[in-house]
């Protein structure tokens, strides 16, 4: 597959956490994506970017949450996250990027 240009649009980061770490045991790998992303265009970028193949795309958005930055209250955006699962036999290491 080639890499098209529109595929870095929907995938914004990798998410980096402990609970995204956990879930690279079972292959799976979390990423932020555009608030306008599809499942079915999230799934088009991570096979075009990493070459590999996806078995499944789960979505969540995290509500923004208020909160006070030395004393000035501000709201932090929304963020969309899809959690990938890969087909067996592939992997993608989040840790060198692209």
């Amino acid at each position: 597959m080639s890499k098209d240009p529109r595929h870095y649009d929907v995938i914004v980061a990798p998410v980096i956490t402990e609970k995204a770490t956990l879930a690279a045991e079972n292959n799976q790998v979390v990423f932020r994506v555009a608030r306008t992303a599809t499942k079915p265009q999230i799934k088009a970028a991570v096979e075009g970017l990493f070459d590999v193949k996806v078995d499944g795309v789960n979505t969540l958005v995290r509500k923004g949450k208020t909160k006070a930055f030395r004393g000035v209250r501000g709201k932090q955006s929304d963020v969309k996250k899809a959690v990938v699962t890969l087909a067996e036999g592939h992997k993608i290491d989040v840790t060198t990027g692209l």
